[in-house]
């Protein structure tokens, strides 16, 4: 008997054909995903799960999975939807789709940048809306980006991929990571590591790239929006709740920063009421890797780590090494 993968939410037709060649496919063709229960219902049984990032595998949740499920496939990035320590305890691996969306992020941090600085959007509203009648010298008029200084939090594949976009503008670049980068990657990409009470002093655009952590929660709040420049702008293609979303729409209605360009939020697809309602800020619905390139190619690689998982392989993309390790050994 073949084994069995469960695909929570639509994923592209290339990797379900693919697990299909491979496994047994339970496919839940839906963008609606699937409640805890009924996710637990459906697990069972199966060896896999091919997840996205609104399945949330909490400790409880992973402790009632079945214990001949070997591996969970998260097809994106960023994995803070999984308890990993609880993953590795129970003997489940644990992937993610990295390196394939580092660019495609990275061009839609700079695209929501150059949006904010420039007013793009609201020019197309004002288009759109039949407002323009004329030329005025000053109409719209926004910041230049060339020659500005980036401040970088997350030094990361896509940090490193926004610094290069960066230094097509001739921009100043700064940076603050829990580990900084190595000494040929400073001096390739002209970067200058700086406490993060500096890059937010110095920093006419703050662009945010760090993982969800307990430490990263709310990294941007209150505090530090007030140390940002009066007319600097921030970008946030990570995680929601990096920043906190009160908090930001607060400092954008009151001038404290000048705007912002917005791809993820705390509660999604909720979005604060006050942002809404703002037109200082750029926002987008958690679309920085959605080209069709690679979703696509995100697709297939997390349904490669699951197959390679049922097959006894290690996955291309293991998160959590020591799950790995222990299974080895059980010769699981």
């Amino acid at each position: 008997m073949r084994p069995a993968v469960l695909v929570t939410k639509r994923i592209y037709p290339e990797a379900i054909a693919y697990l299909q060649e491979h496994v047994e496919v339970e496919y839940c063709d839906t963008d609606d995903g699937i409640p805890a229960a009924e996710l637990l219902t459906r697990a069972r049984g199966k060896q896999a799960v091919v997840s996205q990032l609104t399945d949330k595998f909490s400790p409880e949740v992973i402790e009632q999975l079945d214990p001949g499920l070997r591996v969970i496939a998260n097809v994106a990035v960023g994995f803070d939807n999984i308890d990993v320590p609880a993953a590795s305890q129970k003997g489940i691996l644990v992937t993610n789709t990295p390196e394939v969306l580092t660019d495609t992020t990275a061009d839609f941090a700079f695209a929501l940048l150059m949006a904010a600085a420039r007013r793009v959007v609201e020019g197309h509203h004002y288009v759109h809306s039949g407002q323009w009648t004329k030329w005025r010298i000053d109409l719209l008029v926004g910041q230049d980006v060339h020659h500005r200084t980036l401040g970088i939090f997350g030094m990361g594949r896509i940090g490193q991929a926004v610094a290069r976009r960066a230094r097509g503008f001739s921009m100043r670049l700064l940076y603050h990571d829990a580990m900084r980068a190595p000494a040929e990657v400073e001096e390739s990409l002209g970067l200058e590591f700086a406490t993060a009470e500096r890059v937010l002093r110095e920093a006419d655009f703050v662009s945010l790239h760090v993982p969800l952590t307990p430490a990263t929660r709310h990294l941007i709040g209150a505090a530090q929006l007030r140390q940002m420049k009066p007319t600097a702008i921030l970008i946030n293609t990570s995680r929601g709740p990096v920043v906190d979303e009160a908090a930001l729409a607060e400092a954008l209605q009151n001038g404290v920063i000048a705007g912002a360009g917005i791809d993820v939020f705390e509660r999604e697809p909720q979005v604060h009421p006050l942002l809404l309602k703002l037109e200082n800020v750029v926002l987008a619905p958690h679309i920085a890797s959605a080209s069709v390139d690679t979703r696509r190619r995100m697709s297939m690689m997390a349904a490669e780590n699951a197959v390679a998982a049922m097959e006894g392989r290690r996955p291309p993309n293991l998160l959590n090494v020591e799950a790995w390790s222990e299974l080895s050994q059980r010769g699981a």
